[in-house]
């Protein structure tokens, strides 16, 4: 599907590339999360495209703006949401985010006044270091590889994933290193990263679609109160199909829940 890109300058300098699919329809603005970029909305949008133009941006340390790999704290990531928005001009009918983006998306939202939002197993609070340490030595071992190499593991590790979606990672970390993962680690003490309470009692529309509690990263207690005691106009959807990728591992089932719960919004 064709689609539009143009450049944003975010307020520190640093320069994405915002990309649009579709022609007509409200505006929905999508935002990525760890090691993937915007290319990774590319199956969702040409899904919604038909109805609405879709945009997505590379975050910092990924994708075209790989080299860009900090500040990477969570009010800075908001900041740069708040630059595409403004760049946008005009309404955002639904913001949408998965993981670390999940979490831009929930804190972003009020600032660029959005009307819905969409959160993909966010990431509700700061990951344990354990987890941080796997994470990063994985990533060492595929950075160690470069160019066509790279490339060539990315579409091994990712052979049962659609198409779009392997080429959509094989952007992300073309030219990334390890820098801005530490940076979401060592830029963010946990008490400066607790969203579950402003899930549980979020102001706006909001859909939380999530794996099972066993493939989310939201913590279990947090997980817990999500299903239990989340606020009215707070929809929380499992898709047991998936893992933390839902949006690719089990897109049938996404879309289909996306798409029901945009009805009950009176969206097209």
């Amino acid at each position: 599907m064709p689609t539009t890109m143009r450049k944003v300058t975010f307020d520190d300098g640093a320069e994405t590339t915002l990309e649009r699919w579709g022609e007509n329809g409200p505006a929905i603005l999508c935002i990525h999360g760890m090691t993937s970029s915007r290319r990774s909305w590319t199956r969702l949008a040409e899904h919604l495209a038909s109805r609405y133009r879709v945009f997505a941006y590379d975050q910092r340390g990924h994708g075209d703006l790989a080299s860009r790999t900090g500040p990477m704290t969570l009010a800075q990531c908001t900041a740069d949401a708040a630059a595409i928005a403004r760049e946008i001009g005009e309404p955002i009918e639904l913001l949408a985010g998965h993981s670390w983006g999940g979490a831009v998306a929930l804190a972003s939202a009020e600032p660029i006044a959005a009307r819905n939002v969409l959160a993909i197993d966010p990431m509700l609070a700061q990951l344990p270091a354990a987890w941080y340490g796997e994470f990063l030595d994985e990533l060492r071992e595929l950075f160690s590889l470069h160019g066509a190499a790279r490339a060539h593991r990315i579409r091994e590790l990712y052979a049962s994933w659609h198409d779009l979606d392997t080429e959509g990672k094989v952007h992300a970390v073309a030219s990334m290193s390890v820098a801005p993962i530490v940076g979401l680690r060592d830029e963010n003490p946990a008490h400066t990263w607790d969203l579950c309470e402003r899930a549980l009692d979020y102001p706006l529309p909001l859909a939380l679609v999530l794996p099972d509690a066993a493939e989310s990263i939201i913590p279990r207690d947090c997980y817990d109160r999500l299903l239990r005691d989340a606020a009215s106009e707070t929809i929380v959807t499992i898709v047991p199909e998936g893992d933390h990728n839902l949006h690719r591992t089990a897109f049938a089932p996404f879309v289909a829940a996306l798409d029901r719960w945009l009805e009950t919004r009176g969206l097209p």
